[in-house]
């Protein structure tokens, strides 16, 4: 039995002894626009579990500001320090799925829920011996990759993206699109790359109103239009769904199965985007996945602009078998000079990652990247009894 385990009956039981909190600030190699603004610098929040020898890392997809939903990088901080850890911290676990139920009566917060749980299931499967994406039920040993293309200040700009993003062999390209960049944006695209897989992220910003316009965009043959109305919404989607061809894909509108469920019974999408942050970690991402493989709805996975952490856990989720579509999971060269993981997330000539086969996330932490980013930590264990500020 290792240290930071316990015997009940047969069982052998995981106690999390400490958690550690740190802050890191990850300047990007190039602005990202979307519907809500631009991002020039992101701050991350990194899990590290212990128990006995064993570790887990995670990190909090939470954006800087309460646009993507309503959590935030402060907001995490506060959940996780006041409310999740202590919940945690010192319960003797059967496994990385007993975590979910555990935070349940915590309303929301499924970001700050995440970084946790998924670090759970990073330290189970590295005490197993067995990479995180085995662990989960992972079949696939190579996924295919996808790039988000955000807003940009000129249509000949982005036409330089997008030729890049090809030449590097991604499968398929996502571009954000608002209000006044869509229909010309896209067009030019289509007229230098008619077979491109081309998809669009409305992230929200349009109505019912603008039905007209998305009939215009089904002539330009697009893989899907993804979130195009509110961010909380299934009954107007399906009104769009069966005005338009092209499929709609929901993702802010999506928290769990339940959501998954009712808005393809409604025909509210024909795709869903399943992102670990947004429902809460493995757990439930693996439940979505299972009932969208019984109904065949195709799903994939959706980025956040994390680091190498939060990519790497990505990976893992896109080994599911449900995920059939090319994913935002990307390398990491595409958003940090230098990532938070070595060696850092690359991407095949033909499109794709490998599967990592060393135990956990498959990646070693860059320590010395780490620590000249952090500006803020925070340390909690059973022995001291109390978090205490390091």
């Amino acid at each position: 039995m290792l240290p930071g385990q316990s015997i009940s009956g047969d069982r052998v039981l995981i106690s999390i002894q400490s958690v550690k909190l740190s802050e890191i600030r990850l300047p990007l190699v190039h602005f990202f626009e979307t519907s809500f603004g631009r991002t020039y610098e992101r701050r991350i929040i990194l899990v590290q579990l212990g128990s006995g020898e064993a570790v887990g890392y995670g990190e909090c997809t939470a954006g800087e500001d309460p646009l993507y939903n309503s959590e935030t990088t402060d907001s995490a901080w506060h959940i996780l320090s006041d409310f999740l850890i202590p919940r945690l911290l010192g319960r003797d676990l059967e496994s990385a799925a007993d975590v979910a139920p555990l935070f349940g009566p915590v309303r929301g917060n499924r970001m700050a829920k995440a970084a946790l749980e998924t670090a759970v299931w990073e330290l189970e499967a590295r005490r197993k011996g067995m990479p995180l994406w085995k662990h989960i039920g992972g079949t696939r040993t190579e996924i295919p990759c996808g790039v988000s293309i955000g807003i940009q200040e000129s249509i000949e700009k982005l036409l330089e993206q997008v030729r890049r993003e090809v030449g590097e062999g991604y499968q398929r390209v996502k571009i954000k699109i608002k209000p006044g960049w869509e229909n010309e944006p896209l067009r030019a695209i289509r007229s230098e790359f008619p077979d491109l897989h081309l998809m669009v992220d409305a992230n929200s910003a349009f109505t019912l109103n603008d039905i007209p316009l998305f009939r215009r965009l089904d002539k330009l043959g697009l893989m899907m239009i993804e979130q195009p109305l509110a961010h909380d919404d299934i009954v107007d989607h399906a009104v769009l769904q069966r005005e338009i061809a092209t499929p709609v894909c929901l993702d802010e509108s999506i928290h769990h199965a339940e959501d998954a469920r009712k808005a393809f019974e409604m025909g509210s999408c024909r795709i869903i985007n399943v992102k670990l942050g947004r429902v809460g970690g493995f757990t439930e991402a693996i439940r979505i996945n299972r009932y969208c493989l019984e109904h065949n709805i195709p799903i994939w996975c959706g980025g956040m602009l994390e680091s190498g952490v939060g990519r790497a856990h990505n990976i893992a989720l896109s080994t599911l078998a449900g995920f059939v579509l090319p994913g935002d999971v990307s390398a990491s060269k595409r958003y940090y000079a230098r990532d938070t993981v070595c060696p850092p997330v690359v991407v095949t000539e033909r499109g794709t990652i490998l599967a990592p086969e060393t135990p956990g996330l498959g990646y070693e932490l860059d320590w010395e990247r780490i620590a000249a980013a952090t500006v803020r930590t925070q340390q909690f264990s059973t022995e001291k009894g109390k978090p205490a500020d390091v």
